[in-house]
């Protein structure tokens, strides 16, 4: 049993205030999933900019001087936001790749949480109240978001065990549920070039979304594709630079609400997630449909 949220917004003058509804969501699910949350937030880096997001057991260590350490193995200036146990490095897009062939050089400690013009991932092992209060997620801004509360039945609790995984570019997923062959998919993943970092089955399932993506899938396609290849129940929320996307396994005995405003379109595990959002009580609520695909894009 996990807790799952995500906020897309229509309305620019609710981007502000992103982070503060997406926490709140969160911290509603909190008894869904106790030992570890997570979030992905889209906001924008900047014309031609990128960020990487990183996670440090050591932070002192391993962000001292990261920022001109690589400027000076990449060229060009290196912006560096410290976040507890995360930093979000910013660097031109032409050396995204560049810059992260170097930082696993640099510190080869380091996880990346996340890369691309627009995502952010902040998660660690804890209650979803304190991860929030950590990384000061209520003041984030951005345009959509997925956040995640974890109670493990599979994997171990680890931070690198917490949702949402990023297996591609400004590309993330959520999960509630299991899936049964996911040893047999991430296989055939790794055969087709995909990395993984952990066990856990979600990784599984996010770098499957990945992949058919890579292959020039829409995100609906790549959704869809789900529902036939990938065996389990699950409830999966998938985020992109300028998408958002929901679908259920075709029995859907996971828990799942949608509501839509002409300001936002969001998801919760429960109703209760969603009833600090504004203008709920007008919206049009309902339950996603079992092996149906319901995607949003910019």
């Amino acid at each position: 049993m996990c807790g799952i949220v995500g906020l897309f917004l229509k309305d620019k003058a609710l981007e502000p205030h992103l982070g503060q509804l997406l926490t709140d969501m969160l911290i509603t699910m909190t008894d869904r999933g106790p030992d570890s949350a997570g979030i992905a937030i889209y906001s924008g880096a900047g014309e031609g900019r990128a960020k990487i997001t990183v996670q440090s057991t050591n932070p002192t260590h391993d962000f001292k001087d990261l920022d001109e350490d690589l400027k000076n193995a990449i060229g060009p200036p290196v912006l560096m936001l410290e976040k507890d146990t995360h930093a979000v490095l910013e660097v031109p897009l032409d050396q995204l790749d560049a810059a992260r062939s170097a930082l696993a050089h640099l510190r080869p400690g380091l996880k990346v949480m996340s890369a691309g013009e627009s995502i952010e991932i902040f998660k660690e092992v804890g209650l979803p109240r304190d991860v929030a209060a950590r990384f000061g997620l209520a003041k984030m801004h951005g345009t959509h978001g997925i956040g995640h509360t974890r109670m493990a039945t599979e994997s171990a609790v680890t931070t690198m065990g917490a949702h949402p995984f990023s297996t591609g570019s400004d590309q993330c997923l959520v999960h509630n549920g299991s899936l049964s062959n996911h040893n047999s998919v991430r296989r055939d993943l790794k055969r087709a070039g995909m990395t993984f970092e952990t066990e856990n089955d979600t990784e599984v399932a996010a770098a499957f979304i990945s992949h058919k993506l890579n292959e020039g899938s829409t995100l609906g396609n790549a959704m869809g594709a789900t529902l036939t290849d990938l065996d389990g129940f699950f409830t999966f929320v998938v985020g992109t630079r300028n998408g958002f996307g929901v679908v259920r396994d075709p029995i859907a005995c996971k828990p799942a609400v949608m509501a839509e405003t002409d300001q936002y379109v969001a998801f919760g595990s429960e109703y209760r997630a969603m009833v600090g959002l504004p203008g709920i009580e007008t919206a049009r609520i309902w339950e996603p449909e079992p092996a149906t695909v319901y995607f949003w894009e910019r």
